[in-house]
């Protein structure tokens, strides 16, 4: 408990301050692509604020939460402090946790379209809710930006975990002025990645989390091409196994083509061209998501102008990897409510109460 004490008050004979409480259960649905640190993002704070968690990890990746549940075991934490529940129903269990009336706190790492649902649901008992939804960030590579550091960051911003993040780059915006030495450049790196089980040396991409992500990532491809695009690397099927993609570079693309508004999540990257600092604040912001967002520049004034115009809440400037501990994470319109990580994480599983002493003369 937190005490924020106030000397000076309306009346003599009181003294206010107002206390911070931990909220009390929290129950927490996270996703497979971090199994870990999904977990401990949510867990790590709800835990130091003083509450009990019950947790429903992914149904693909069930083996890590519960190694962490042992490992809090030997720990010496309590029983009945942190607490997991694997099951493939997802949403069942979602429904009990989202409509008990024991749990104060419900925290979601997932889509939009189901993060809506839950949410609904914690409507019939006025929980706090925390939500991490879906993405579709833009990268601007503009015209006086490094071109060695942008192609760095793009490849590091799209090609993390096969693209399988929140908020790995979803469409690649590149000023004409610096498009062709741009792309030279990024086309020779990609072509260079290397597909394999992460278990092999040198391996940059690995495999899709399963065989509908690989349809997905076909079916964005195929549409992208039959509306005018063109796919000038990889985008084929790979010899290392039916869950493994060559990573592809799609040329062309415009805001009528799928790729251009869902969230691709796998090894694509969808590059569109543009005039001027306008234009690619107004096509980054089309969109009904507001995660993260990226951007390349040698000015600092534009730094600090396009950062304040960009509708995101997280934004990477000459950096494509940006997530922190230290820093604030989330998003803003439908890609979610609040923040984790930093010291406003931790004030998501803390209520605060007010308390007015009298009778102090």
């Amino acid at each position: 408990m937190t005490i924020d004490y106030l000397l000076f008050t309306p009346s003599p004979d009181r003294r206010i301050f107002t206390i911070k409480q931990p909220v009390g259960v929290v129950a927490a649905i996270t996703p497979w692509n971090f199994p870990i640190s999904m977990i401990t993002r949510k867990v790590a704070p709800a835990l130091a604020a003083g509450c009990t968690v019950v947790l429903k990890p992914a149904s693909q990746t069930p083996l890590c939460a519960l190694a962490l549940a042992f490992l809090a075991k030997e720990a010496g934490f309590p029983a009945g402090v942190f607490n997991v529940i694997t099951s493939s129903g997802a949403a069942e269990v979602g429904k009990v946790m989202t409509e008990h009336p024991l749990v104060q706190k419900f925290s979601f790492t997932g889509s939009t379209a189901v993060g809506k649902q839950l949410m609904q649901q914690c409507a019939s008992t006025i929980k706090k809710v925390s939500l991490e939804l879906g993405g579709n960030a833009p990268l601007i590579v503009f015209d006086d930006a490094s071109v060695q550091l942008a192609v760095k960051g793009a490849l590091a911003s799209k090609y993390r975990n096969a693209g399988q993040t929140c908020v790995c780059a979803n469409r690649i915006l590149v000023q004409q002025g610096i498009y062709e030495p741009f792309m030279e450049e990024y086309r020779k790196a990609v072509a260079t990645l290397q597909v394999g089980e992460g278990t092999q040396d040198g391996v940059q991409i690995g495999p899709l989390i399963d065989e509908d992500a690989v349809l997905k990532a076909e079916r964005l491809l195929n549409d992208a091409v039959e509306k005018g695009a063109s796919i000038t690397v990889g985008g084929k099927p790979h010899e290392a196994g039916k869950l493994f993609v060559q990573p592809a570079v799609v040329e062309g693309c415009t805001a009528a083509m799928a790729l251009s508004s869902e969230e691709i999540f796998g090894p694509v990257s969808a590059i569109y061209k543009f005039s001027t600092e306008e234009e690619a604040v107004k096509i980054s912001n089309d969109t009904e998501y507001g995660l993260a967002a990226y951007f390349f520049t040698k000015d600092i004034s534009r730094a600090f102008r396009v950062a304040e115009k960009l509708d995101y809440g997280i934004v990477g400037i000459n950096e494509g990897i940006v997530s922190h501990a230290e820093a604030p994470f989330g998003g803003m319109k439908q890609s979610g409510i609040g923040r984790e990580g930093s010291k406003y994480g931790i004030e998501e599983y803390l209520e605060i109460k007010y308390v007015c002493l009298g009778g102090m003369v």
